[in-house]
């Protein structure tokens, strides 16, 4: 008994010192071992951009200035990108005709902000691999493209909902058996009046407007130029402003399409209520991903700091109540 009340007597005579050693020690933990690997549930958004042509309409605005629904929709992807917290798993594909194409694997988002960002920046409607575009089509393939990543993920497959050919009883595919839909949000990209579709010749050179006969015959929304020799010099455009084939968003088609396999449609407008829902969404995968303790050892290290003044506070309290 001697011998614990001497331990206990030389702890309290250098109660300061050993509080500082572990204040020391918890600096050290948080400056050189901040993080431990846990299994934990995290986002996963994959973002799905349409480059089919339709996307090439100029009917959105980006500080003030008028852009193609195809950069707004890059526009509102890295603001997604930006207001998602660290841990968040970010990759990028692109649809066109008929298929999905990843572009991105899964990258958490604060370590690859750079290359996500270099992703995003470098979609473009030349990406387009086939005329037409065919959503339902979209959306099986993109059941496939899941198969693929073996992780969950939440699809914002941003797009403007113009098809070639327009859906009818006939070509519109059956969606009952979709698998993946409660992970699916339509996010209507452009506006709801009827804009004119730029055309680009082989060189990315605007060169005129999609003209109704041309869309007829190869799909304004989808058509490609990966022989230049087809320009001839330049690919056939509108002669006159009412020959102009007009699109947009098509919010009722992308609304019926979202109901029918269970998922989600939102308008994709640059405000901070539609950054708030897609941040909402429940996490729906697993990752073993770095979680921070530093903020544990901080708080430690100040909290033994603190201590060092307890008895002095405590006699100067006893000394005022006496």
């Amino acid at each position: 008994m001697n011998h614990v009340n001497k331990v206990l007597a030389k702890l309290q005579e250098n109660y300061e010192t050993i509080l500082y050693l572990c204040a020391t020690a918890f600096l050290l933990l948080a400056l050189f071992k901040p993080e431990v690997q846990l299994k934990q549930e995290v986002h996963n958004y994959l973002l799905i951009a349409d480059v089919s042509q339709s996307m090439n309409a100029e009917d959105m605005n980006v500080s003030n200035l008028p852009v193609s629904r195809l950069a707004y929709t890059q526009h509102l992807m890295r603001e997604v990108v930006k207001t998602s917290p660290c841990g968040t798993y970010i990759s990028v594909g692109v649809f066109s005709a008929e298929n999905v194409a990843l572009l991105l694997m899964p990258l958490e988002v604060c370590a690859n902000v750079d290359l996500i960002y270099d992703t995003i920046d470098h979609l473009q409607w030349r990406m387009s691999w086939a005329g037409n575009s065919r959503i339902t089509f979209g959306i099986k393939a993109a059941e496939s493209t899941f198969d693929y990543l073996n992780i969950p993920a939440q699809m914002l497959f941003f797009t403007d909902g113009d098809e070639a050919p327009k859906a009818n009883a006939i070509n519109r595919l059956d969606l009952s058996g979709v698998r993946i839909g409660k992970n699916v949000i339509f996010v209507g990209i452009g506006g709801h009046a009827p804009a004119p579709i730029k055309r680009f010749n082989a060189n990315n050179e605007f060169v005129g407007y999609w003209g109704t006969d041309a869309a007829a015959d190869q799909g304004a929304v989808g058509a490609n130029y990966a022989d230049a020799s087809k320009d001839d010099p330049d690919p056939v455009v509108a002669y006159s402003e009412f020959d102009r084939y007009l699109s947009k968003q098509e919010a009722d088609y992308l609304k019926s399409l979202a109901i029918d396999i269970k998922g989600q449609y939102v308008e994709g407008l640059d405000r901070p209520a539609f950054y708030q829902f897609v941040q909402s969404q429940a996490p729906v995968a697993k990752f073993v991903t770095a979680y921070s303790l530093r903020w544990l050892y901080l708080l430690l290290a100040g909290l033994a700091i603190l201590c060092t003044y307890l008895p002095d506070l405590l006699t100067r309290i006893k000394v005022e109540n006496t």
